[in-house]
C-alpha cells in the first residue's frame, strides 16, 4: 500500500521532524496536507475542521448505542514482525470498541513526534494505519500533531479514539456471566509478546514469530450471528489471558476454571517462555479474544469461530464455575490444579 500512495505524499522540506512542524504555522500544515493526510488516503482538500462531522441517521438507522473508546500507543520498537505501531493504533482501538458488540465506524489519529524523526518512519506508520483502518473498515477522520524537542518522546507515539454502534438487542457485560457458561479463545496465546521480545534484539532470540496484531471485529460479528446469548467478550492484550480471567471472575463473583491442555501455544513461544522464565497465560496478545459464552451455545460459537481466519486455532479452555468466587484456576498437563492470580508488576513494558 506503501508504494501506491507514495505518488501522492509531499514530503516538507528536509528530512526529519522538527519543532516548527508543531507550531501551528505554515511547516505544519504542509506536513499534515503534505505527508499526514496523503498516507492516511485523505486529501488536502479535506476540510480541517477541529472537529469531524458525521452523518448521524445514515450511521445509526434504526437505533442502538454509541460506543467510545480511546488508547495510546507508546511500543518500543515501533516496527516488529507482523506488525508496527500503525497498525497497532487501529487495531487496538478497533477490538477495544468490537468485543463490547460495537461495529467500529470512525476513528481518529493524534501523533506526538519527537523532534528528528526521519519523514520516511512517519510516512511508513502513515501507511499502515491506512492499510489497518482499510482491513478493519473503519475511517480516519481527525486528529492532531504535535512535536517535542529531543529526547522529550521516544521517536512518536500515537493516540487513537474510535466511535462505533452498539446495535440494538446488544448486551455484552460481565455481570452476565453465569456458572456453567463456556470460556472460547480464537487461537494462539503469546505471539506479540514473542514477536516484541524478539524484536528489541536484547537477547539474540533466533525464534520464527510474528505479531497476532489484527483486527477482531469480522470475528466478533460472526460469533455473536451464530451465539447471540454470548455473555461477554475481551480482546486479550497486556496483562495476558490471566488477567481477563481474573477480571471476569472477580466482576461476576464467579470461579473459573481452564485446562492447559486446551490452550494453544505454539512451540517457539513456549520455549521462549522456558527460557526467560515467563509464563504465557500473562505474555501480551493483539489479536485474541476471550468469549464467555452459554453452554448451550458453545458449539455454534465454536464454529463460527473457525470459520474465520482469525479463528482457525479457536477452542473450548476453560468453564465458569460457582465459585470460590474471584478465584482461577489451571488444571495442568499433570492432572493437578494451581491457581492463576492477576498479574503483579510490569512484565514486558512498552508492548503496545
Amino acid at each position: 500500500m506503501a508504494a501506491n500512495l507514495q505518488p501522492r505524499v509531499k514530503r516538507p522540506h528536509g528530512n526529519v521532524v522538527n519543532l516548527s512542524h508543531g507550531s501551528g504555522g505554515k511547516a505544519m500544515r504542509d506536513l499534515i496536507e503534505g505527508l499526514i493526510l496523503p498516507a492516511l488516503g485523505a486529501s488536502s482538500a479535506t476540510p480541517l475542521e477541529d472537529q469531524a462531522r458525521i452523518d448521524v441517521l445514515e450511521t445509526l438507522g434504526t437505533g442502538g448505542q454509541i460506543a467510545f473508546t480511546t488508547d495510546s500507543y507508546v511500543v518500543d520498537p515501533l516496527s516488529f514482525p507482523g506488525g508496527d505501531i500503525g497498525t497497532l493504533a487501529v487495531n487496538g482501538t478497533v477490538n477495544d470498541l468490537a468485543v463490547g458488540g460495537a461495529r467500529p465506524i470512525v476513528l481518529s489519529c493524534s501523533l506526538i513526534l519527537e523532534e528528528g524523526l526521519p519523514f520516511t518512519i512517519l510516512e511508513k506508520m502513515m501507511c499502515s494505519m491506512a492499510q489497518a483502518a482499510q482491513a478493519a473498515r473503519v475511517r480516519i477522520v481527525t486528529g492532531d500533531t504535535k512535536v517535542v524537542p529531543r529526547g522529550s518522546a521516544d521517536k512518536m507515539f500515537i493516540n487513537t479514539a474510535g466511535i462505533g454502534i452498539i446495535p440494538t438487542g446488544v448486551h455484552l457485560e460481565i455481570a452476565r456471566i453465569r456458572p456453567g457458561d463456556q470460556l472460547l479463545l480464537n487461537g494462539h496465546l503469546g505471539d506479540h509478546g514473542a514477536a516484541i521480545l524478539k524484536a528489541r534484539g536484547d537477547l539474540s532470540l533466533d525464534a520464527d514469530v510474528e505479531s497476532d496484531c489484527q483486527p477482531l471485529n469480522g470475528i466478533i460479528a460472526a460469533l455473536l450471528m451464530a451465539a447471540p446469548g454470548t455473555r461477554c467478550i475481551r480482546d486479550v492484550t497486556r496483562g495476558g489471558l490471566a488477567t481477563v480471567l481474573n477480571e471476569f471472575a472477580a466482576g461476576a463473583g464467579v470461579g473459573m476454571r481452564i485446562v492447559e491442555d486446551s490452550i494453544p501455544v505454539r512451540p517457539v513461544v513456549r520455549g521462549i517462555c522456558e527460557v526467560l522464565g515467563l509464563d504465557p497465560l500473562y505474555l501480551a496478545n493483539e489479536g485474541k479474544l476471550l468469549a464467555v459464552v452459554p453452554k448451550e451455545e458453545a458449539g455454534a460459537a465454536l464454529d463460527a469461530l473457525r470459520s474465520c481466519p482469525e479463528g482457525t486455532y479457536a477452542g473450548v479452555i476453560g468453564e465458569v464455575l460457582a465459585g470460590p468466587p474471584g478465584r482461577v484456576v489451571l488444571s495442568s498437563h499433570f492432572g493437578g490444579e494451581r491457581i492463576v492470580d492477576m498479574l503483579v508488576g510490569e512484565q514486558l513494558p512498552r508492548i503496545c
